[in-house]
């Protein structure tokens, strides 16, 4: 798909399944996309305007595709893979209602996050952010994101070289009619994830390390930030390597005292 291009498949999260939108060529197909959760209304109007107030209060800094961020976290060279505490002070205050909020999510579990990342997105910046795998030597499986602001589209596309088998999910002039299943190559295949303002969404397994997230110029239709919470990875986890700078680093996040680094 050309960079932007139009998602063919859309994700419903009442069924877990990736869709065919009506004008592709999948329409009427469909197949299981597991690893997304998303919960509607995660926080208040309210909660929403206080939060955002609180942002605008520090800087935010010129980031790429025209992004500007606020990053509370640890100092990490990931060609390196070097990592120390830095200037790192934590996260901020208002985080800690929205991490207790967390709790009430059964896929996050013991979810401790050591990083947020802010992301402020414009149309008239062209903020956009193309497609990739957030790093897997530092952050864990789950990545959690707060939509503020306004609705967006997180575009989902896979590189590899294998196949996803769709199910005809249509019936004929009122016919059911038996379809074989069809094989496609993944490559051809991309998947909308729409976001509602005030959503949370996370991504874990395959739609964690099998398909790269995106979010391009034409989803961002008014200003939108994105707030990111990651978790370590299991080097710097109990039992892990490194277990003990995971520690360390922890328990600065969790004192929410921070400000942007």
């Amino acid at each position: 798909m050309a960079a932007g291009g139009e998602d063919n498949f859309t994700y419903c999260p009442a069924t877990g399944l990736a869709k065919g939108n009506e004008r592709s060529e999948f329409a009427g197909w469909a197949f299981p996309f597991p690893g997304v959760f998303l919960m509607e209304e995660f926080i208040s109007e309210d909660e929403e305007s206080e939060i955002v107030e609180l942002m605008d209060r520090d800087d935010w800094k010129p980031s790429q595709s025209g992004r500007k961020k606020q990053d509370y976290g640890p100092k990490v060279n990931f060609k390196k893979q070097r990592l120390k505490a830095g200037s790192f002070t934590g996260l901020p205050s208002f985080s800690k209602k929205i991490v207790a909020q967390m709790k009430a999510c059964s896929v996050l579990g013991g979810f401790l996050p050591v990083e947020q990342c802010n992301l402020d997105y414009v149309p008239e910046r062209g903020s956009a952010i193309d497609p990739h795998f957030d790093d897997w030597w530092l952050w864990g499986e789950r990545l959690v994101s707060l939509n503020l602001l306004s609705k967006t589209v997180l575009s989902m596309s896979c590189d590899s070289e294998d196949s996803i088998q769709l199910f005809p999910t249509f019936s004929k002039e009122g016919i059911n009619c038996i379809l074989p299943p069809r094989v496609v190559p993944s490559k051809e295949v991309t998947v909308a994830i729409h976001l509602p303002q005030r959503s949370l969404v996370v991504l874990y397994g395959d739609a964690r390390y099998k398909w790269k997230h995106a979010i391009y110029r034409k989803h961002i239709e008014h200003r939108r930030i994105c707030v990111t919470f990651r978790e370590l990875s299991a080097e710097f986890s109990s039992g892990g390597k490194h277990e003990e700078l995971g520690k360390e680093l922890l328990e600065i996040a969790l004192s929410f005292q921070g400000r942007p680094v």
